[in-house]
């Protein structure tokens, strides 16, 4: 992310230390891993990777399942219970050491079909807790001495891909998809080794994990996408939830991609916007404004290939008082959401952007100067017009 983004979401999180806590526990524990992994980026490949736990037993699995949060109307204090009440354990281990029984441990939760009983001693208390706009919130954390679980089923698909060494490992993300098994549980999979050529498979941080996986499902789906034909109208689809508000635009045109994000007051009076866009091809480079703009890029490619059209796309987002970063799952959700709602139509271009802008409590002009495909799209508007009334 550009250090502008960056450094705002930053100081949304450093504020959070002062107004929430995070569960007390000891030094041991047992419980149940939801089934939840962390595998984290600092100091890659030798990488601090674990197990996610909670004091509860029994199914736990409502506490790391974002796709059922939005759908069951979790309120986002509610998510914020879930996930500080689950404690992070951690150990050093080289990415590429699969076969190590750490790592066979973290495998076996990961493709879990239900909630993994644990047992964990940790070196000290854990305390903190970590809140990102990549991935989920997660209470404290410690590095472990000793950690045990009881094994359990695993989910058939997983398994399958598992022992499939001749599938890649992008080969197994798209058809674990294609077989609807959730975004988050074929992203833990990846994260902990278990797909892809035998020699090959390796230990990838959780918010690598995402983003890779986001963009491999987007990659593919902008392939079909490209062979279809255009919409025939322009269309507005809304979602609100957990403090945003989202609205896509969808055009008559071949595939262009937009992301504009404007947070509001979060802080307190300010009015931060940032953008980033590609065009017909994909884009190089990874985006400025992090892993949000592959999230909703797979969401809104994952509608139209499902209808079978290609349009270009403009995502507007509005994050409001009371928004509190939960990670990318945030806007791959409530953009899937927005697509699955019922659009309003229109056959002009400014209906549609005087209907998309109304929504928004930033003015209009805001968007449009930190834009480019969305600022292009009106300069070519008011180009047209006056020719016309010459």
């Amino acid at each position: 992310m550009t250090s502008g983004k960056g450094a705002y979401l930053r100081q949304i999180t450093a504020s959070l230390s002062t107004q929430l806590r995070s569960v007390e526990v000891s030094r041991e524990m047992e419980g149940s891993s939801p089934p939840s992994v962390f595998i984290g980026s600092y100091a890659y490949p030798r990488v601090y990777a674990g197990p996610v736990i909670t004091s509860r037993h029994g199914d736990t699995r409502i506490m790391d399942s974002p796709e059922s949060w939005i759908p069951s109307r979790i309120s986002q204090e509610e998510i914020i219970r879930y996930r500080l009440s689950l404690v992070r354990g951690k150990q050093r281990v080289a990415a590429d050491d699969i076969g190590n029984s750490f790592v066979e441990k973290l495998q076996e939760i990961a493709l879990s079909s239900s909630s993994v009983e644990s047992e964990v001693t940790f070196e000290t208390l854990p305390s903190g807790m970590m809140f990102s706009d990549e991935s989920t919130p997660h209470g404290p954390s410690a590095p472990m001495e000793q950690f045990e679980i009881e094994k359990g089923r695993w989910l058939p698909d997983l398994e399958k891909v598992y022992y499939d060494t001749d599938l890649g490992a992008s080969g197994a993300v798209i058809d674990l998809h294609a077989r609807n098994v959730p975004f988050s549980t074929i992203q833990k999979a990846f994260s902990v080794g278990t797909m892809g050529a035998e020699r090959k498979r390796k230990l990838v941080p959780t918010r690598w994990s995402i983003t890779a996986c986001d963009t491999i499902l987007g990659d593919h789906l902008l392939s079909r996408v490209r062979r279809n034909s255009l919409i025939d109208c322009y269309r507005v689809y809304e979602f609100d939830s957990l403090n945003n508000h989202y609205t896509v635009l969808l055009m008559p045109t071949p595939w262009q991609y937009e992301w504009i994000e404007a947070f509001l007051q979060v802080l307190g009076r300010e009015e931060m916007v940032f953008a980033d866009h590609e065009g017909f091809r994909r884009k190089q480079g990874y985006s400025s404004v992090g892993g949000c703009f592959y999230s909703c890029r797979m969401a809104v490619l994952d509608a139209l290939a499902k209808e079978g059209k290609q349009a270009g796309a403009i995502i507007l987002r509005e994050a409001r008082r009371g928004y509190i970063p939960l990670g990318v799952f945030n806007v791959r959700e409530n953009v899937k959401h927005a697509m699955e709602s019922l659009p309003r139509e229109f056959n002009g271009l400014t209906d549609a952007l005087n209907y998309l802008t109304s929504g928004f409590s930033l003015p209009p002009e805001r968007f449009y100067e930190e834009s480019t495909l969305l600022s292009g799209l009106m300069k070519g508007y008011q180009a047209n017009l006056s020719a016309f009334c010459q």
